[in-house]
């Protein structure tokens, strides 16, 4: 998202993290902007019964958990290396003065949570009130959006894990398998040696 060169200049460090390992905890006070270079994150939450709620997950030049930076504020959840990761980190004093600096960076960087809070919302929707079929094309329709992929006769394969996907939709992953087989019965989407493609 901010380019490498821009992101040197004000200081950003590289730090890099193991599969499994966590950058910040819910709760933690967010002092730093976190891009990533090559690597995988997901941001989770628990609730009392120890069931995990994946609120994203972040790939290769996104950044992630901006809005309790911005203002401020902790971390509602946590973020944790889904594979070993590579990141820039910014302190918030730099950041803010390079978004100062560079009004097209501080747009750029608004549109992008302006896609997530819409996908928050979408989800929210999807979750509370559509059947586990729907839930699962809306949030591949969401990725293969956010992944460019949406012209053209090829189509997306889905990166993202039947349990990632039971993560992001509030399902278990019995039923996403289920209904990925029912999907794929449908014309809907296909399988190709495990792999989903819609």
């Amino acid at each position: 998202m901010i380019t490498e060169q821009l992101l040197k200049e004000f200081g950003a460090k590289q730090l890099s993290f193991e599969k499994g390992e966590i950058l910040f905890r819910a709760g933690d006070r967010a002092r730093c902007y976190h891009q990533i270079i090559l690597g995988s994150i997901k941001m989770n939450n628990f609730n009392d019964e120890g069931k995990e709620f994946v609120q994203g997950i972040f790939n290769d030049g996104e950044s992630f958990g901006e809005p309790p930076l911005l203002m401020d504020g902790h971390y509602p959840a946590n973020a944790v290396a889904l594979a070993r990761t590579t990141v820039y980190q910014l302190g918030r004093p730099r950041f803010l003065e390079l978004l100062r600096s560079h009004p097209e960076v501080h747009l750029e960087l608004t549109i992008n949570l302006a896609k997530r809070l819409y996908y928050k919302s979408m989800m929210a929707s999807e979750i509370s009130s559509q059947e586990p079929e729907h839930r699962i094309l809306k949030l591949i329709d969401y990725y293969k959006e956010r992944g460019g992929n949406t012209t053209g006769t090829e189509k997306y394969k889905v990166e993202i894990t039947r349990q990632q996907i039971a993560d992001l939709t509030g399902l278990r992953v019995e039923t996403v398998i289920r209904s990925v087989k029912s999907l794929e019965k449908k014309g809907a989407l296909s399988i190709i040696n495990r792999k989903i493609f819609r």
